[in-house]
């Protein structure tokens, strides 16, 4: 079993990353990080070496916290929501960690379309981090 983290390489993302990490601290387990990228001819060689980069980073900060880290960017059509929930069913996760961006009066009301996906769809507990 391991932790995931859906992880784009913003400040909430870095925020979910650092909670997944103490998660899997506690649990004495590791973690995978996940990019996805809806794919097709929408991703430019420079956002997928972005995302590559973001994935190296992540790598760098587990191994520097001693916690076994798997990255995986996604590219399978789907959208973020969806990749990370059937990550989730494919493999064994103990509980996905999502950050979720600060929006206006009415999106603190509803959170993001993949945050929200996540919340309602995953196999698993969800932590959101803000």
């Amino acid at each position: 079993m391991k932790v995931l983290v859906g992880y784009d390489g913003s400040n909430v993302a870095r925020d979910a990353l650092d909670i997944a990490l103490k998660h899997a601290r506690a649990l004495n387990i590791g973690i995978y990080v996940i990019t996805s990228m809806v794919g097709g001819e929408h991703n430019k060689v420079a956002e997928i070496e972005k995302a590559e980069q973001g994935l190296a980073y992540t790598k760098a900060v587990a191994a520097k916290a001693d916690i076994p880290c798997d990255t995986h960017l996604l590219v399978r059509g789907m959208t973020p929501g969806e990749d990370l929930v059937r990550f989730a069913e494919e493999n064994p996760v103990e509980e996905i960690v999502i950050g979720i961006k600060r929006r206006s009066k009415v999106g603190k009301i509803v959170f993001g379309s993949t945050a929200q996906y996540v919340i309602l769809k995953a196999p698993c507990p969800v932590v959101s981090v803000k």
